[in-house]
């Protein structure tokens, strides 16, 4: 129904999330500060997302940039690539992007700078390509844990817009329908931004996909009533422990589904996996502009001159994750740690529905 992103005609084409879902607008890039501007300001959010949008918008900058050798190509590229790093520090994403292109520069050092370009380009629209793929497998296997007439709750946005397509937390759903299943989805607002009022139900209803919407404050009370079957949320960046960093709030619904007893599963692709941090505690939490809280569509809603902390992340610990599930399968948090060095068989890690 729509992309959130897409390489074209030499420039990049974003859907602009922050007038969903009263508009569908496309902002054309045609620069790399126009693409870091659009991260930055959430023009284009979720951790898959902006790594695709970074990787392109330096892609972008590459077909501008004059140079005469690897080494001059590479420092022209700097700047950009520092630019993208900076826009969003907790989501791991874009500093993977980065040093995949970098690697992928480095590698290729003794092609021509033009061939080093369309390299670049390629490796952009491969991560694109290779995103979308990734999600259809979280979806697979994040489908084996919900049953038929299940409810799921699902917090923030984690869908097709948080990602090159399809989503994450949102794809196990999806799959579960296209297996005959009758699935339904409760998201709650996810304020400050509203990503799931806004976000979450407005691609959900393009799907078809029955879903209900409520207020933040309602998740424990529904949980106790029993009216939700298990949670499945996405994620910006997970590490050695299993500890996840997602949107803020995510920690709440955590401990309620704990107290519940209703399964907390994550959904992400691997490439969101920092195994070079040990705990959650280490991961950079982004603090947003106070006016993201003291306003709701541009409309004022607390006194002026109010102090406000706006973290736009929690970090969840490992013991409240049921299962982060992957692209490789679904897996204990506290098994990542054994995933890290790659070499632990997979089929006798991965959890059964």
């Amino acid at each position: 129904m729509f992309k959130s992103i897409e390489w074209a005609d030499d420039r990049v084409r974003i859907l602009d999330q922050s007038r969903l879902p009263h508009d569908l607008t496309y902002i054309e890039c045609t620069d790399y500060r126009m693409v870091a501007d659009a991260i930055r300001t959430l023009k284009i959010r979720g951790a898959p997302a902006i790594g695709i949008a970074a990787a392109m918008g330096v892609a972008l900058h590459a077909q501008h940039v004059k140079a005469a050798s690897f080494e001059e190509l590479l420092d022209a590229l700097s700047p950009a690539i520092d630019e993208m790093i900076s826009t969003r520090p907790t989501a791991v994403n874009i500093r993977w992007a980065m040093e995949r292109l970098k690697t992928l520069l480095k590698k290729n050092r003794h092609h021509g700078v033009d061939a080093l370009k369309r390299l670049i380009v390629e490796e952009a629209r491969s991560i694109l390509a290779e995103d979308i793929a990734v999600n259809r497998a979280i979806g697979k296997w994040g489908a084996e844990f919900i049953r038929d007439g299940a409810t799921v709750l699902t917090h923030c946005n984690a869908g097709a817009l948080a990602t090159g397509g399809y989503g994450t937390a949102t794809a196990a759903v999806l799959v579960a329908r296209e297996q005959g299943k009758d699935v339904q989805v409760i998201a709650d607002e996810t304020r400050p931004v509203l990503q799931g009022a806004r976000l979450t139900t407005w691609e959900l209803m393009q799907a078809g996909v029955p879903v209900t919407l409520i207020t933040d404050n309602s998740a424990g009370a529904l949980m106790r009533k029993g009216v939700i079957d298990l949670c499945m949320v996405g994620t910006d960046r997970t590490v050695r422990n299993g500890d996840v960093a997602n949107k803020i709030g995510t920690y709440s619904v955590a401990v309620l589904a704990r107290e519940n007893g209703v399964p907390f599963y994550v959904a992400a692709p691997f490439s969101s996996i920092d195994f070079s941090l040990a705990s959650g505690d280490e991961i950079p939490i982004e603090e947003r502009p106070a006016d993201e809280v003291t306003h709701i569509c541009g409309c004022r809603i607390a006194p002026e001159g109010v102090r406000v902390v706006n973290m736009a992340f929690d970090i969840t610990p490992a013991k409240y994750v049921t299962a982060i599930i992957t692209e490789k399968g679904a897996f204990r948090p506290e098994d990542l740690e054994k995933l890290a060095d790659g070499g632990a068989n997979l089929s006798e890690l991965r959890l059964k529905s």
